[in-house]
């Protein structure tokens, strides 16, 4: 059985993402700060048939966080999926001449070195079976630097640069990269932010391997 692990599962387009892959036949790993939290979001997922587990772990958190993803595969088997979408932490959500040295510091923790430790930890088995899906879901500043979240915008470039020479490096690997923009917030019922509508785009993206990018909607909208 595959296993999909989401860090930065909430509610919202984590539980969506949830159930998209679980009704393919996908375990799921879900991955947030808080232990009571995904644990209440398991209970009511596995309600709903979905073979899910909650894991606690910040993404500052190196040992913590290959800590849980160990724990996934011991529990749930392979991840053959890796979700990387927390939503940034607004203590580094701040316009360009207001951030600081330290700011920075926590953006680039949260943006670059959590996934380049994730992705580091989970790439090895995946390489050696031939197969995987690494998925990268992040704001417009990822691709538009936008200075009232220059935080963001100066992480989320480290993120997008690592994340593209991914792919093109494991193109040949059976092991895709892609990211996935969202610009703006992500809206129940709205026809491209509802999180249903992010988790089948990003179930396509997972299926069909194509481009490395791909857009919610247009920047320019």
């Amino acid at each position: 059985m595959s296993t999909i692990a989401i860090i930065g599962a909430g509610r919202g387009l984590g539980a969506a993402v949830a159930r998209k892959f679980g009704a393919h036949g996908f375990d799921v790993a879900l991955i947030s700060r808080t232990q009571a939290n995904v644990d209440a979001l398991a209970a009511e997922l596995q309600q709903a048939g979905v073979n899910t587990r909650g894991y606690a772990a910040d993404v500052r958190d190196t040992d913590a966080l290959t800590a849980v993803l160990d724990r996934a595969v011991s529990d749930l088997g392979p991840i053959d999926v890796l979700d990387y979408s927390p939503i940034p932490q607004r203590e580094f959500l701040r316009p360009v001449l207001a951030t600081t040295r330290d700011d920075l510091i926590a953006a680039v923790e949260f943006s670059v070195l959590g996934p380049v430790a994730a992705v580091g930890h989970v790439l090895p088995g995946m390489r050696e079976r031939g197969r995987g899906t690494v998925l990268f879901v992040n704001g417009g500043s990822a691709a538009r630097p936008n200075a009232r979240v220059a935080g963001t915008s100066v992480a989320f470039a480290g993120e997008s640069a690592y994340a593209q020479m991914l792919h093109t490096e494991l193109a040949d690997a059976g092991v895709h990269v892609a990211q996935l923009i969202i610009p703006g917030a992500i809206r129940t019922g709205h026809p491209t932010h509802d999180p249903d509508v992010l988790a089948d785009k990003l179930w396509a993206i997972h299926t069909e391997r194509g481009d490395f990018r791909v857009y919610a909607e247009d920047l320019d909208k």
